[in-house]
């Protein structure tokens, strides 16, 4: 299926600090990292953005670049390129604080051959571009299919309660969403994550709704039934971007699977089971990759051919 998927939303640098003191940066940012996973399973992916032209944005633009994402027009408007502090712990696992500077590029738009519109994260919760990342999905929907990573930051989100209503305006234009139990716990502290997940399907109207729960694997919701795939048993080094990359593996499944683009979108609503296996296998290959090397560092095709 010829086409791409346009990410809408953030690339930034990530200052990692580990537990025994030494800090170093790398490239990252949700949507960008999903982006970059898509490039590297040999996608056409574009990533719409904003970053500053200085040094860091140099090394994004670069990193984004050797994997075949391409970077929107106008994407380099930043006055500065925005970082997270990620601070492991020693299982590995990151919390983040944020310097960040959000717009959409003008012009932003699904075009002929967007299969698929991405977003979530900071990007849409954080204005102003919070606000134009949902016109861009709501014209989207026309043509693309819609997927959606609430990736929730509570630093940034606010009020839990105040947040899950904003997240949920974005499920209601979504066909999948992927959401981290972490996530879920958050947002619906009284409900139990695949709960959520289910209502997000019944009642919101998303066809699949994927929860990860760590090493622990992930389950996917759909209007049928429910699939649990276990994670890959891996030695972690840290977890940053593992989510991202689960999503990115995702998108390249339900390529592969012919189902993105709006014209496919009753056949998404009607996914089988064994094909939603399939899909959740190929993102533990892809996820366990990704948490086993430092930073936000997705595998290429070629480290996937046992996958």
């Amino acid at each position: 299926m010829a086409g791409h998927v346009l990410a809408v939303g953030e690339a930034l640098v990530d200052v990692v600090h580990r537990p025994d003191g030494t800090s170093a940066e790398h490239p990252g940012g949700s949507l960008a990292n999903v982006a970059l996973t898509l490039g590297r399973l040999g996608r056409d992916a574009r990533l719409a953005t904003w970053l500053g032209r200085d040094e860091r944005g140099d090394t994004v633009r670069s990193w984004l670049a050797a994997s075949g994402v391409t970077l929107a027009p106008g994407s380099d408007g930043a006055a500065r390129t925005s970082v997270a502090q990620a601070t492991l712990d020693d299982a590995g696992t990151a919390t983040y604080a944020f310097d960040l500077d959000w717009q959409v590029p003008a012009g932003t738009a699904a075009d002929a051959g967007t299969l698929a519109v991405h977003t979530g994260s900071i990007a849409a919760v954080l204005e102003p571009g919070a606000t134009d990342v949902r016109a861009v999905v709501e014209a989207a929907r026309a043509t693309s299919t819609i997927t959606y990573d609430p990736n929730a930051r509570p630093v940034l989100m606010g009020d839990a309660a105040e947040a899950r209503a904003r997240v949920e305006e974005l499920v209601r234009l979504a066909d999948v969403v992927k959401v981290s139990d972490e996530d879920l716990a958050w947002l619906a502290p009284e409900t139990a994550a695949l709960d959520v997940a289910r209502a997000w399907v019944h009642d919101l109207g998303a066809a699949l709704v994927v929860v990860t729960f760590g090493g622990e694997g992930s389950t996917a919701v759909t209007a049928t039934g429910e699939v649990h795939v276990p994670s890959r048993p891996v030695e972690v080094v840290d977890t940053v971007g593992a989510g991202d990359s689960f999503m990115g593996a995702l998108l390249d499944g339900l390529w592969s699977a012919d189902l993105l683009g709006a014209d496919h979108r009753e056949a998404l609503a009607t996914i089988d089971h064994a094909t939603v296996e399939r899909l959740l296998s190929r993102c533990a290959a892809v996820a366990a990759v990704t948490v086993s090397r430092a930073g936000a560092n997705p595998p290429w095709n070629d480290d996937l051919e046992d996958a």
